[in-house]
């Protein structure tokens, strides 16, 4: 058995040896660019789906959202649940947020937007809107008759470039009419613009907690929702049921349980396009591997019929024309593997700039052995069929066609 193995071997380096080498080299790049392009998309999507999860956590939700229970409008005395969940192991901080309904007006255009009141010394422990002032700056303490906006609300003077409805280019220090849901009518200076790129976070305006409740008209001891930073070491899960035991009667969520389900199958869209992607990969594979076996052994039939006839197994030429698959693939792989490592070293400098943020794709281990796995797997089945047909002819037949 040994014996047929080094047999084997000794075809397939003799093939490769006199066959033509940049035949050899051509195919093996295609090879490589095959499996650059099986690693690359679905690299993309998960620095996509990525970005997407900082966004929530560090713009939206953080760690933990705890929201009214059900059927209710608002947390009632957020002042003891703060208490409450500052207590909690693995908590770092927690922020309560009040959010109302307004219409901002200023260069006679309107905007409907929620107004978020917060606490500016919670928040910046909380979440990161503080550092992505675009003009500015974030709320100090308890200022009053000034107003943070996003950078959608703001929008711009050619209002052909607003993804939404906007104020027209407002900047820094313009003054703005805020008419409250609940018939407040107030005159803001605009301290500040943030942008985040996160659609939901950019699109809001931000006040602090003794503005609302002057606007309100007393203290406001309620509050839309809590958001909750964990501590680095602590899984959210883990913390969760902590302000669980500790009493918290709230709905309390981790930002991955809070993630809609809209966002959900979007992102189960993303796979669907890279199993796509991959199958397309694959098939360009298995089409240039059968070729070119194809063509070595129409070749080599009458080599094929003389080894046959001096009792070599078929098996044995066949597996020599695996063998030559194998070190096609092997050195296309290692190709692709090179070409991947280029990849992340310029991206981890110049990352994709999307309307959304600044994406690094994430070149996955996991994915790179998966993939090679797919592509050596449908590469020996191309080879495969080839050489056994043609190793299926009569040694007669095969020696007149040669």
């Amino acid at each position: 058995m040994l014996e047929r193995e080094r047999v084997a071997v000794y075809l397939a380096s003799r093939s490769l040896a006199r066959g033509s080498r940049t035949g050899l080299l051509l195919n093996v790049a295609i090879i490589s660019l095959v499996f650059t392009n099986m690693i690359l998309l679905p690299s993309i999507i998960s620095g996509s789906v990525e970005l997407f999860n900082e966004q929530t956590i560090d713009y939206q939700t953080s760690d933990i959202q705890v929201r009214p229970s059900e059927g209710e409008q608002y947390i009632g005395r957020v002042g003891t649940l703060l208490e409450t969940i500052n207590r909690v192991p693995g908590v770092r901080r927690a922020s309560a947020r009040h959010a109302i309904g307004a219409t901002l007006l200023a260069r006679n255009r309107s905007v409907s937007v929620p107004i978020t009141a917060l606490n500016p010394r919670d928040e910046v422990e909380v979440t990161r809107i503080h550092e992505r002032m675009k003009d500015g700056e974030f709320f100090s303490g308890g200022e009053r008759g000034e107003i943070l906006v996003g950078q959608y609300v703001a929008g711009n003077e050619d209002t052909r470039r607003d993804l939404f409805a906007s104020l027209g280019g407002v900047r820094v220090g313009e003054r703005c009419t805020v008419a409250f849901a609940n018939g407040v009518t107030r005159e803001y200076v605009i301290k500040g613009i943030y942008e985040t790129r996160s659609y939901l976070a950019d699109y809001t305006a931000l006040v602090t907690w003794e503005e609302l409740e002057s606007v309100i008209g007393g203290p406001v001891d309620q509050a839309t929702e809590v958001l909750v930073r964990t501590d680095r070491a602590h899984d959210p899960a883990v913390v969760k049921r902590g302000l669980l035991e500790a009493g918290v009667q709230e709905e309390v969520k981790t930002w991955r349980e809070a993630i809609t389900s809209t966002v959900e199958d979007s992102i189960e869209t993303f796979g669907i396009i890279n199993g796509i992607s991959m199958l397309v990969s694959l098939v360009i594979a298995v089409v240039v591997i059968f070729i070119v076996i194809t063509i070595k052994a129409m070749n080599q039939r009458r080599q094929i019929a003389i080894l046959k006839a001096i009792g070599i197994h078929r098996g044995v030429i066949i597996r020599s024309y695996l063998l030559q698959v194998l070190v096609i693939c092997t050195l296309g792989t290692i190709g692709g593997l090179v070409a991947v490592g280029a990849l992340e070293v310029w991206f981890s400098a110049h990352p994709l700039v999307f309307p959304d943020g600044e994406l690094v794709p994430r070149f996955e281990p996991a994915a790179l052995v998966e993939n090679a796995a797919w592509l050596f797997l449908v590469s020996l089945v191309a080879g495969y069929i080839p050489a056994w047909r043609i190793t299926r002819e009569k040694i007669l037949s095969a020696m007149r066609a040669g």
